[in-house]
């Protein structure tokens, strides 16, 4: 009889020996709702969190509307110090974790830590807390900059701090992929666990980068939405009349467990990853490759990934974000993989409700589909009234939600630099 010593295992595992990965837990707080159960049945309704920016003066701005997180106080979750040395990022980060852990019910211990990593996407970081310290800096002095000023800026602090709170001793690593960051996130985590590094992965999104400086930025490069007097209507993805994004905010944190691992605690589990494709268009800053290429091979490679054919998908949340050149790529790689299946998926553009939390997106984006999965309901795409010639043919679930089964969904998600990211999720059957 050979004896293993548990912390060694994985080192044992054969190369190619793939162990299959489960969602057990979720958490978000968003611009719909600051729990999973609000953010769902906003989305079902067709709510849109989308308003005008409270968080600070925008009146010079082009730009004046934001998916801000609404009520939202992190003294729920950190003490008073806490808050003050972390940065907004981080807080929602917090927060949607400890929602994530209560709800698949798991609880980091000593015998376990050193198997639980976390693995958490930000595009920006901490971008409030430079803007406030470089306005410190240029107004009072350089004696005056805070001692926590790199900590609560640099772009790791978010996996970092979950680590601290909550005791994960596994691998911990930050992706900062632009808006891919939170998919490339869920995407790495899945890849640990199935490569038997460790049985459970804390993995998400978070951003929060409604500040001044994020908006007179992305303002400049023309990118967001100037619909200032109809905030619910401004992002309409695939719609003719769209004129950028809107920024957002918020977190989507997930729990990913062995599936050995999840049945012998007897965890719920609301949909199985089985598939993670990642491309670069190679082509530039910011535009999509033509024909959205670098995109289609992205989906192509999460399905071969899955061993899934593609008219086994019923369902896909699209990156989508409202802009004009971004959404006819997508529509353009979606008909390329998918041929004569494609207008039988039911396409949701959930940005439309959320706007766009850029490297956040990608960890709210995959809560909203475990969800669709788990409950069989798909989200719609709000403000599609008059569909893009460009974009016609295909099941966008305009204006209401819809009751359907979904076997097989896909989560897109694209960013600046030219990364691109799929996520395949199945439901989750004991075969």
């Amino acid at each position: 009889m050979v004896v293993v010593d548990p912390a060694a295992a994985p080192m044992s595992i054969p190369s190619n020996f793939h162990r299959r990965v489960v969602i057990t837990g979720l958490g978000a707080i968003t611009p719909l709702g600051n729990s999973p159960g609000e953010f769902w049945q906003s989305l079902l309704a067709g709510r849109s969190g989308i308003g005008p920016i409270t968080h600070f003066d925008a009146s010079r701005h082009e730009c004046r509307i934001a998916g801000e997180v609404k009520g939202f106080d992190p003294l729920d979750y950190l003490d008073r110090k806490d808050v003050k040395r972390t940065d907004r990022f981080v807080h929602l980060a917090l927060a949607a974790t400890q929602q994530a852990l209560e709800d698949a019910q798991f609880r980091i211990t000593d015998l376990n830590a050193e198997q639980v990593g976390v693995i958490l996407g930000t595009g920006i970081g901490g971008i409030r807390v430079l803007e406030e310290q470089q306005t410190i800096y240029l107004q009072k002095g350089p004696d005056r900059c805070s001692p926590f000023m790199v900590p609560m800026m640099i772009a790791n602090m978010a996996a970092g701090h979950v680590a601290i709170r909550f005791g994960a001793k596994g691998p911990n690593s930050c992706t900062v992929t632009a808006c891919a960051s939170g998919s490339n996130a869920i995407g790495d985590a899945f890849r640990l666990i199935q490569r038997g590094e460790v049985q459970v992965a804390i993995t998400g999104g978070t951003e929060a980068a409604v500040t001044p400086l994020s908006v007179a930025g992305f303002s400049a490069m023309k990118a967001l939405s100037t619909r200032n007097d109809a905030p619910e209507q401004a992002c309409r993805p695939f719609d003719r009349d769209r004129d950028g994004f809107v920024m957002g905010e918020g977190a989507g944190i997930l729990l990913l467990e062995e599936l050995e691992h999840a049945r012998s605690r007897g965890a719920k589990i609301y949909a199985e990853i089985v598939g993670y494709g990642l491309t670069c268009d190679a082509h530039h800053i910011t535009n999509p490759a033509p024909a959205g290429e670098g995109a289609a091979r992205a989906m192509r490679l999460a399905l071969k990934d899955a061993g899934i054919q593609p008219d086994q998908v019923q369902h896909i949340n699209a990156h989508a974000t409202g802009t004009p050149v971004g959404d006819v790529a997508e529509v353009q790689a979606i008909r390329a993989v998918f041929g004569e299946h494609a207008p039988r998926l039911a396409i949701s553009a959930t940005k439309s409700m959320t706007g766009h939390l850029l490297g956040g997106a990608g960890g709210i984006a995959t809560v909203a589909t475990a969800l669709a999965i788990y409950h069989g309901w798909v989200p719609p795409t709000l403000n599609l009234d008059n569909p893009d010639p460009e974009c016609e043919g295909l099941d966008f679930v305009p204006h209401k939600a819809r009751q359907m089964a979904v076997d097989v969904a896909l989560v897109n998600a694209f960013g600046f630099g030219g990364h691109n990211v799929t996520l395949a999720l199945r439901r989750y059957s004991a075969d």
